[in-house]
């Protein structure tokens, strides 16, 4: 009797199977119309909108939105990203200046500070500019006094920054400044909400 060179003559069979598998869905994919470049979202899934300046804005849910209040959205959410770094700056600058010995001298803080402030009004007057749609009037409202709150609190850090305050004055102004930065950033979280339903 003769014997088999191969002691598990079916050890091919499962390669040949997977091979076949690949080379059925490579055609067949193949063969599949493309899609169309105009897909409908289901609602309830996120969408993601590039706005013209190149900012994105991720939406949810509510199906879309008109352009005008997508122009708005991305809006506010390049001068939040904008507050963001001011912020950064203040508490950077603040803290250097605290450190012992400073780590900033007085005439540079002096400037930075002034820089801070400087942009922040800019970035209120940017958003008091903006005509909001009627849905997201009331939390326009309130991201303006965020924006104004934060100027003020920027003054009174700059103010302190001059006077011969003990450095209260002006730790307490970086402080009220970072608080309001933070309450823009939730309510531009809320205003997204509230325009997408």
């Amino acid at each position: 009797m003769a014997v088999n060179p191969d002691p598990r003559p079916g050890r091919w069979i499962l390669p040949l199977v997977v091979l076949g598998m690949i080379a059925f869905t490579y055609f067949f994919v193949r063969e599949l119309p493309e899609a169309s470049t105009e897909t409908t979202l289901v609602a309830g899934s996120a969408t993601t909108t590039t706005i013209g300046d190149g900012s994105t804005t991720t939406t949810g849910g509510g199906g879309t939105l008109d352009p005008a209040t997508e122009a708005y959205l991305g809006e506010i959410d390049n001068i939040n990203t904008d507050l963001q770094v001011q912020r950064t700056e203040f508490v950077t600058v603040n803290n250097s200046f605290n450190e012992e010995p400073r780590g900033i001298e007085y005439p540079d803080a002096e400037s930075r500070f002034e820089a801070v402030l400087s942009a922040t009004e800019g970035l209120a007057e940017r958003l008091r500019g903006l005509t909001p749609p009627t849905a997201l009037e009331a939390n326009h409202a309130t991201l303006q006094s965020y924006l104004d709150s934060a100027v003020t609190s920027a003054t009174e850090a700059l103010d302190g920054l001059r006077s011969t305050d003990t450095g209260q004055r002006r730790n307490d102004g970086v402080n009220a400044f970072v608080q309001a930065a933070s309450d823009y950033d939730t309510e531009v979280t809320n205003t997204h909400n509230v325009a997408n339903g």
